[in-house]
């Protein structure tokens, strides 16, 4: 077995976007590796305090592990970062001081050939489970879903220019022999896009993207959780996203661009009849990227965006 290792995309933006203080009750919805929740406990020393959540066991063991010098300072739970609530209702938790989501994919979870997130590895099975005792997995998704939902996750999902050759020939190949590996699924990928179209990144990018993102139920619910966490910020707490594609990141904006803004009844209207009135402050209103320095020491950057918003 790997040792869990990840390297923190954008740590010092990350933290000087939570603007931390001493003490205070952090939060780190996707703790994984424990890089980001490390910085936020020493920055906060000594009495600040953090909830973390992760679905990945091994993430959370490596992280527990990591964050033994703090102490009771800091609580794990296994869940899911939108179940939020109901872990804060366990914490008797109600209102925090910043809140950080990192929705990458760890290293060691693209490294780990027995977790088949990386379309490199030919013999690795088709898992791709965030959680590793959740049913769906890619394999199930691959051989089970119909021609038509395969195209719809491909174009929608992996923004997948051949989405529908590709869901054609998954079908096709499975039907003498069911889908068992990585290595099978990226040779129908790359046979199904024309060889012009094979340039730039990596062919099969999309596509795998596409299949984890429908196994983990990234995007379900997405929008709401943004909202309902933001909320439960301190007057003057940040909440700071990072997300690595663009429909997260689109996700992201849109539910920040509505708490921002104030009244949404028509223009016509002479008087507000909504009541609605502006939840944060949107700190960055453009994305920040990785540093060139950090490009070239960390490529799992380059996709990074870093979003932060502040509440009122």
């Amino acid at each position: 077995m790997l040792e869990f290792s990840h390297k923190p995309v954008m740590l010092e933006e990350c933290m000087e976007g939570l603007a931390l203080k001493d003490g205070g009750l952090w939060f780190d919805g996707t703790i994984g590796g424990g890089g980001h929740s490390y910085e936020i406990l020493r920055r906060t020393a000594p009495a600040g305090k953090l909830i973390a959540t992760d679905l990945d066991d091994e993430a959370i063991a490596a992280a527990t592990k990591r964050l033994n010098e703090f102490g009771d300072r800091f609580s794990i739970y296994k869940s899911n970062y939108k179940d939020f609530e109901s872990v804060f209702e366990r914490a008797g938790v109600d209102k925090i001081d910043g809140a950080l989501l990192d929705f990458g994919i760890s290293s060691h979870q693209i490294d780990d050939e027995n977790r088949g997130f990386a379309y490199r590895m030919a013999d690795a099975p088709l898992d791709m489970r965030m959680n590793t005792s959740a049913y769906l997995t890619a394999e199930i998704v691959l051989n089970t879903y119909s021609e038509a939902d395969l195209t719809r996750i491909l174009k929608v999902y992996g923004e997948e220019t051949f989405a529908k050759q590709i869901a054609h020939n998954v079908v096709k190949y499975r039907e003498s022999k069911p889908l068992k590996t990585s290595g099978e699924f990226a040779e129908i990928i790359k046979n199904s896009i024309p060889a012009k179209f094979r340039y730039g990144a990596p062919c099969e990018r999309k596509s795998f993207q596409a299949i984890r993102i429908e196994v983990n139920g990234e995007l379900d619910g997405l929008y709401e959780l943004v909202l309902a966490l933001t909320r439960r910020l301190k007057k003057g707490g940040r909440i700071a996203i990072l997300t690595f594609h663009s429909l997260e990141d689109r996700i992201v904006k849109e539910a920040f661009k509505y708490m921002e803004s104030p009244c949404t009844c028509p223009g016509n209207f002479p008087v507000c009849v909504c009541g609605k009135k502006p939840e944060i402050k949107i700190v960055n209103k453009k994305p920040i990227t990785a540093s060139e320095e950090e490009l070239q020491n960390n490529s799992r950057s380059k996709c990074a965006k870093l979003r932060i918003a502040e509440k009122i």
